[in-house]
């Protein structure tokens, strides 16, 4: 493990907030998959895949996209049962992955640049550590990898329903009381340390977004039903065999950035650097001041760091 480089600040475009990227639906082995593209800017940029967090969705990546289009060729997918994508039969975290190297396989992309944040950080690791032939470089912002002290995470709290019988009824139940306007408020002021760092425009694309899962019956199974395969790996992280997390992790081969916001409200801090010291080929960047979703609070940061990385990676290749 080594600590992150940043290129300078002067090397993106000022500040702005692009509209969402175009999206796509794609039929992938019998299930809608949605896809957003961020096209390159400039030839030769590298395909790259972002995979987004529990109860996110592939606009959680909008601006770092903009930010690395004149360096990655980006997609972003909505992961089973959110966005625009539909539900799945499982949502463990192998299921998830398979789901993602299935999606590189079929876009014919690989390897790509791989980035996870969160839920999609844990995916993206199993990705990186079962299937290397698909992944050139890893980025993980606030990957959720195992740990054990509920009172680490805000989500907590939600640990006795996934015990509950019917607490998907309870779950819609108790959602259907909270306008998509304050459900924005909470998951903003529980994933960003700054919550005036989140434009106007992004608030009311979030509401908006909000308005659509309301809309779907699935999404509530969807949620609860991710957050407890999500859960079960971290306690089987800790049993012997070849399932655990920690050990996926430790067989991952390619650079690696680690990226976390000391103010995580939804993620032990502890575990970004743990994550960076069990991946061999590892960088570590700890942002004072910033929440679970670095790459939407502090997305310029971000970018600066995954070029350098790039950067050095790209060295490596041209002293062979």
């Amino acid at each position: 493990m080594k600590r992150a480089a940043l290129v300078a600040d002067q090397l993106f475009p000022p500040d702005d907030a692009p509209p969402p990227w175009p999206g796509r639906s794609v039929l992938l082995d019998g299930s809608i998959m949605y896809v957003r593209d961020t096209p390159a800017t400039s030839a030769g940029a590298e395909p790259a895949l972002y995979v987004h967090g529990l109860g996110g969705s592939s606009t959680n990546w909008t601006d770092l996209a903009g930010l690395l289009a004149h360096r990655l060729d980006g997609q972003a997918i909505d992961l089973p049962g959110f966005g625009r994508s539909e539900p799945a039969r499982s949502y463990s975290i192998p299921a998830q992955a398979a789901r993602v190297a299935r999606w590189i396989e079929y876009s014919d992309r690989g390897p790509v640049h791989l980035f996870g944040n969160s839920l999609g950080g844990a995916i993206a690791v199993r990705v990186a550590g079962t299937r290397p032939d698909l992944v050139r470089t890893l980025t993980l912002v606030s990957p959720a990898m195992p740990f054990l002290d509920p009172r680490r995470s805000m989500q907590s709290r939600m640990l006795p329903l996934l015990a509950v019988p019917l607490a998907e009824r309870l779950a819609t139940w108790q959602l259907a009381k909270i306008t998509p306007e304050e459900m924005t408020r909470q998951v903003t002021d529980a994933c960003f340390a700054d919550p005036s760092r989140i434009s106007e425009q992004r608030r009311l694309e979030a509401i908006e977004e909000l308005r659509r899962r309301y809309e779907v019956d699935h999404y509530v199974a969807s949620y609860l039903r991710t957050f407890r395969g999500l859960i079960s790996s971290f306690l089987r992280a800790y049993l012997p065999g070849p399932g655990s997390q920690w050990r996926v992790a430790a067989q991952i081969g390619v650079p690696t950035l680690v990226i976390g916001g000391r103010q995580d409200r939804l993620v032990d801090i502890r575990v970004a650097p743990q994550v960076a010291r069990v991946i061999p080929d590892s960088r570590l960047l700890i942002l004072d001041g910033v929440g679970h979703v670095a790459q939407m609070e502090v997305p310029r940061m971000v970018a600066r760091a995954v070029v350098a990385l790039l950067d050095e990676v790209g060295h490596r290749a041209d002293a062979r």
